[in-house]
């Protein structure tokens, strides 16, 4: 999309967020309250507002600045599978 995108100067930023808490969690396991926070449990995850920041600084770079890929992890989060719960 960049590619195709950048003869006409538009800008594509990509944002990838690492595990953030949602409602997501009580949808896959159906409601189940339990196993929802055990996805959280021990840990700091990134909420919706973290997300929202990151987007707001990309966009409000300036003209001549495409932030081309941003990967967002809470601090506990070092891969998608290696977490260091508390």
């Amino acid at each position: 999309m960049r590619i195709d995108l950048n003869k006409h100067n538009i800008k594509v930023s990509q944002i990838n967020p690492g595990l953030v808490e949602t409602n997501f969690s009580m949808v896959r396991f159906k409601n189940d309250q339990e196993r929802s926070n055990s996805v959280y449990a021990g840990l700091n995850p990134l909420v919706g507002d973290d997300i929202a920041k990151v987007i707001s600084y990309v966009i409000n770079c300036p003209e001549n600045v495409n932030i081309s890929d941003i990967t967002v992890l809470a601090k506990s989060q070092a891969s998608s599978t290696v977490l260091n719960r508390k």
